[in-house]
């Protein structure tokens, strides 16, 4: 007796294995983030982050155009301020370093989509992403007075240039807040991509190394989401949801697949999964070590995201997935 059933027949060769791939990546699934610092001239290597860097305005424009010609449709932009305060002036202020970079950017590569990233724990002094009680030394954010802050950047961010607004400081209300703040002047058409799931996680470690964010005491663990809750996370996207978002957001990605695949069966909003700085990390030392075919890895990763239904990927692999893209598999 023979297997009447051979599934192996549709493997035979890499055209039929393409006739039949259920999950495709393209680059119109990628978002590049970027980080802008002041200065001009200026390209720091991230130590933590091979291939990453602190970039000035200058060297974020020359970036910004290559991730357009690789056709890449997206970036996102986090700043670090030259000085920083107890209200995250640098988060808000017209001439902070996102608003600058932002319309540097939409300047030289108008077809680019700027995302600008909206929250406040790199431009305060503590760390953290909003006021505290004067004294605190556990990170306990105080809610809707730092609502207030997030108002004023997000319109700020706009005037700039920004295409979409991404608040990720997971504070009640944000989208509310932060939708009415864009409609009462004038920028009803920005969208914002709400960081709905945004989890307490320890693979954000080498972004605080690039975006110089991390608290100097305490943690996030009373805004961000506990990970071992899943439920919550349905309950947050429904929130922003309600509240006006526009797309949602999943952070971070590899170890949430789960939580991924739920919000996109919950919804019928685009989502989006970040792929962090620790998932990045890891993939480049040991490929740097020799011990994984990197571009195996980090294509195999991609499609998994896409897999368990994300719309878009925010990812620092962005530029090498769409030179591999190019090159087909």
């Amino acid at each position: 007796m023979f297997p009447v059933h051979r599934p192996r027949r549709l493997r035979t060769s890499p055209q039929l294995r393409g006739m039949v791939r259920e999950t495709v990546l393209t680059k119109n699934d990628l978002i590049y983030p970027l980080f802008a610092v002041p200065g001009e001239g200026f390209a720091k290597e991230v130590k933590s982050m091979p291939g990453v860097y602190q970039l000035s305005i200058d060297k974020i424009v020359e970036e910004a155009k290559e991730v357009y010609d690789l056709g890449i449709p997206s970036i996102i932009l986090f700043g670090i301020p030259a000085d920083k305060d107890t209200d995250a002036t640098g988060a808000w202020h017209d001439c902070g370093i996102v608003q600058t970079a932002a319309t540097a950017v939409k300047q030289a590569v108008p077809g680019l989509v700027v995302i600008a990233d909206t929250c406040l724990c790199e431009y305060t002094s503590h760390g953290h992403c909003g006021y505290l009680e004067v004294g605190d030394l556990t990170g306990r954010v105080l809610n809707d007075p730092t609502l207030e802050l997030l108002k004023k950047t997000a319109v700020s961010q706009a005037k700039a240039g920004a295409d979409i607004i991404a608040p990720s400081g997971m504070m009640d209300g944000f989208v509310q807040a932060i939708r009415e703040a864009l409609d009462e002047d004038g920028y009803q058409d920005i969208p914002i991509m709400s960081y709905a799931a945004k989890y307490a996680s320890a693979y954000y470690g080498p972004f605080r190394d690039a975006a110089e964010s991390a608290p100097q005491f305490g943690d996030r663990r009373t805004y961000q989401m506990d990970p071992a809750n899943s439920r919550e996370a349905l309950k947050e996207i429904a929130l922003d949801i309600a509240e006006g978002a526009d797309m949602l957001m999943v952070k971070p990605a590899l170890a949430y697949m789960d939580i991924i695949w739920q919000v996109k069966q919950a919804c019928n909003l685009p989502v989006a999964a970040y792929n962090v700085s620790g998932e990045y990390s890891m993939v480049k030392a040991a490929a740097l070590n020799g011990w994984i075919d990197e571009k195996r890895v980090v294509m195999e990763t991609l499609i998994g995201f896409k897999r368990a239904g994300a719309d878009l990927i925010l990812t620092y692999h962005a530029k090498d997935a769409a030179r591999w893209l190019e090159q087909g598999n």
